[in-house]
């Protein structure tokens, strides 16, 4: 059982940058996969990034690769993601999720999930 805990939303202008943090518990986070989605009013959720268990494979959805950078510190039972360059269309709340058979880029790869955090940019 892992347990998520997202921080770091807020409201920011455009062009500006917020870095959200994913706080794991359980002594198994190291062994999993983690990933970011977001959910924008009205629309479904869709994935944003995610990272293997070891940090050294990454992938990124085409609307934030190059903006949008995911790490994890698995002494710290934390994954982050680093948020560049915003703009409106990144308005969403934004879920950290952890998954114990790899990970992928759609929610149903994913068996825990947080609660989420509000990111809001303004124009």
């Amino acid at each position: 059982q892992v347990q998520l805990v997202e921080s770091g939303g807020g409201l920011v202008q455009a062009g500006g940058s917020l870095r959200l943090s994913c706080a794991a518990s359980g002594r198994s986070f190291r062994t999993y996969a983690m990933g970011w989605f977001r959910q924008a009013p009205g629309k479904e959720r869709e994935f944003v990034a995610a990272i293997d268990w070891s940090g050294r494979s990454t992938y990124y959805a085409d609307s934030v690769k190059g903006r949008f950078t995911i790490s994890r510190d698995n002494a710290k039972y934390t994954v982050y993601l680093q948020m560049n360059t915003l703009t409106p269309e990144d308005t969403a709340r934004y879920y950290c999720a952890a998954s114990h058979t790899g990970g992928g880029l759609g929610a149903p790869d994913y068996d825990y999930w947080g609660q989420g955090t509000q990111v809001t940019v303004s124009s």
